[in-house]
């Protein structure tokens, strides 16, 4: 495999990490606009302009000054744009309405709730004229379904949750198909629904800890007739099943040997690529997206197949992002790639004429970044490990495996959640380190999706056990592969990854030479009982279950013995650490709480609060200033070499 890193150029902080120029097209349903994300009044706002025009002919319909906008959708009636909206990253997130025949009105906020609570859904009810469906929690402990009357913004209660951890799968007319139950044990109970009586018949019952975070796809086909999951079967890789609502009958939609079903989606949709495309207009799935070294498209639908094929030719990248007008015959995608993400093109299927729409980041000559490469290796007990390798510019020749060491410094950034994973494609903060004379490894640790059913259950017990373990055997393999000097190590992540960048610099202070801990968790115990009451029905499948019950003495004692902030005397590894005061996930505490215990013993730290931000650096200028204090950090404590000889 030929490099094409040669003679790169330095890139700066601002060009990688300030908002695209352009984000997340969509169309009209009629297909005569395009709306899509982009720079205004110094945050990401939404523009509309016709299909035909460019950016100079476009409007700009939001004006947020405060927080960038992520989500947004068209309603049916070409008169308004929704979107959603937090306050400074606290995560209560609102409906906004916004009136394209007026777009200096100010937005309407079809939400009104009070603090505490938020908007956790939303989308078009299809067999009904202007109207939304919203999920949200104005009783803080409850997940109540709402029926919002777009043009008049009238909102009425359409479905009380009748107890903790019970959900109803609605039908297109918004009326209840079947139910989903959490159980005391952390399993989740699929029944359908007699239309009738409301009688309850069980359809199938799905592991907690097989779907840590909840069964992540899990929806009613558009007539209510099946029930649509992500599930392992009796396999160990994640598929796309059907169930029939009248005789329980189970199929496969979409099946990939060695691939598991890609539900990141669910995490953040309409920002993240879909793990399902759909009709616009009937609800009828399309394709299924898998994981892998490069993610996959499933195709479903037999009628949607000569449109893919036709897209796939736009971009040797991967199919991201896709809209349609309702006839499915004029599209506009986006495409995932390392080095040129998220490129914008127009495809009309009736005269077959495609052409880009634009690039998100222009700015940015994709010969001046570095290719993402998918890396394997086994753990120490032969659990196989995947992962990704981005190596710093300037190195000629081929991919170092193999080949005489390089001797880089290398930092092992880690993924959040822990029960998410990484992924082929563009990552800013990759390219940024490489760019700056780094190697970058990221691993999907055991207790990862993406991988499988055992590799997610081989997480169970193992916080700062076996998944930090993984992390070593990442840094070991690259170290045996030539590719990092095992002197300048850094270790960096975010949520749990910054979790992990505390473990890394409390339990082997000894492996790491600089740490940088982003909105990460210092006590699992603290931790976890800060959860709001929401989340409470649906911790038993994901903390209780990998990580313990802080309420059971003999766990909590356990969550201690794997918490960083235990063994904050043996900290020694120098370190960043920086959180938003707003986070609703992680409560600042957690990181106040460390820094002020090492700061107590005279161990330097560097800290960054952000009094607007929640979890994770949303507004550029916190994001930019974050970096240039990750930068000076590894650069003090790794260093780097500013050229590397690798003349055998």
């Amino acid at each position: 495999m030929t490099s094409t890193r040669q003679n790169c150029q330095r890139l700066d902080v601002e060009e990688l990490f300030g908002d695209p120029d352009f984000a997340h097209p969509t169309l009209s349903p009629d297909g005569t606009r395009l709306a899509y994300l982009a720079p205004a009044h110094g945050r990401r706002n939404v523009w509309v302009r016709g299909i035909d025009e460019d950016h100079h002919a476009a409007r700009c319909v939001t004006r947020d000054a405060r927080r960038g906008i992520s989500t947004y959708f068209f309603a049916d009636d070409p008169r308004w744009l929704l979107y959603l909206q937090d306050t400074d990253g606290n995560e209560e997130w609102h409906l906004f309405r916004v009136d394209l025949e007026d777009p200096a009105a100010p937005a309407a906020d079809l939400t009104p709730l009070p603090a505490g609570s938020r908007v956790f859904s939303a989308e078009l009810l299809r067999s009904r004229a202007g109207a939304v469906i919203a999920t949200m929690n104005p009783r803080p402990a409850s997940l109540d379904v709402f029926l919002i009357d777009v043009s008049t913004g009238e909102v009425t209660l359409l479905h009380e949750q009748s107890a903790p951890g019970v959900n109803l799968l609605l039908d297109r007319d918004g009326e209840p198909a079947f139910l989903s139950r959490v159980t005391a044990e952390g399993d989740t109970e699929f029944s359908t629904l007699d239309p009738g009586t409301g009688e309850e018949r069980v359809l199938r019952v799905l592991k907690g800890a097989d779907h840590p975070i909840g069964v992540e796809l899990q929806q009613a086909t558009p007539d209510g007739t099946g029930l649509i999951l992500g599930s392992y079967l009796e396999g160990n890789d994640l598929q796309l099943v059907r169930i029939e609502r009248a005789t329980g009958e189970v199929s496969v939609l979409a099946a990939v040997e060695g691939r598991s079903l890609d539900v990141m989606s669910v995490l953040a949709p309409g920002v993240l690529p879909p793990t399902l495309f759909t009709d616009r207009l009937t609800g009828r799935i399309l394709a299924a997206r898998f994981t892998g070294p490069r993610p996959h498209i499933e195709v479903i639908d037999p009628d949607f197949a000569e449109t893919y094929s036709a897209l796939s030719q736009l971009s040797d990248g991967v199919l991201g992002s896709l809209s349609s007008d309702t006839t499915g015959q004029r599209w506009v995608a986006t495409f995932v790639h390392d080095r040129d993400p998220d490129v914008a093109w127009f495809y009309d299927h009736s005269t077959g004429h495609s052409r880009r729409l634009f690039r998100s980041y222009p700015h940015l000559d994709p010969a001046d970044l570095v290719p993402m490469e998918p890396v394997a290796f086994s753990a120490r007990d032969g659990l196989p490990l995947h992962g990704f390798l981005t190596l710093p510019v300037d190195l000629p020749g081929d991919l170092p495996l193999g080949l005489p060491p390089c001797g880089l410094p290398l930092v092992l950034l880690v993924h959040g959640g822990p029960w998410v994973h990484d992924a082929w494609g563009y990552s800013p903060q990759a390219q940024f380190l490489a760019n700056r004379g780094y190697a970058v490894l990221q691993v999907n640790y055991r207790g990862s999706s993406g991988y499988g059913r055992r590799h997610t259950h081989a997480g169970v017990g193992e916080f700062a056990g076996a998944m930090h373990e993984d992390l070593l055997d990442a840094v070991d393999w690259s170290i045996a592969q030539g590719i990092a000097d095992p002197g300048r190590i850094g270790i960096m992540g975010a949520s749990f990854g910054g979790y992990a960048a505390l473990v890394g610099a409390a339990f082997t202070p000894d492996r790491f030479a600089a740490a940088v801990d982003i909105v990460g968790i210092a006590d699992l115990t603290s931790f976890i009982r800060s959860l709001p009451p929401v989340s409470r029905p649906y911790l038993a499948s994901n903390w209780y279950a990998y990580a313990g019950d802080p309420d059971v003495p003999e766990q909590e004692a356990q969550m201690h013995a794997r918490s960083p902030l235990t063994y904050v005397d043996r900290i020694t590894t120098p370190l960043l650490i920086a959180h938003g005061a707003n986070d609703a996930r992680v409560p600042r505490a957690e990181s106040d709480t460390i820094v002020d215990s090492l700061r107590e013993r005279g161990v330097a730290v560097d800290y960054l609060l952000a009094d607007d931000e929640g979890h994770g650096f949303g507004n550029p200028e916190n994001q930019i200033s974050l970096q240039h204090a990750i930068e000076k950090h590894f650069a003090h404590h790794l260093g780097r070499k500013e050229t590397h000889d690798r003349d055998s």
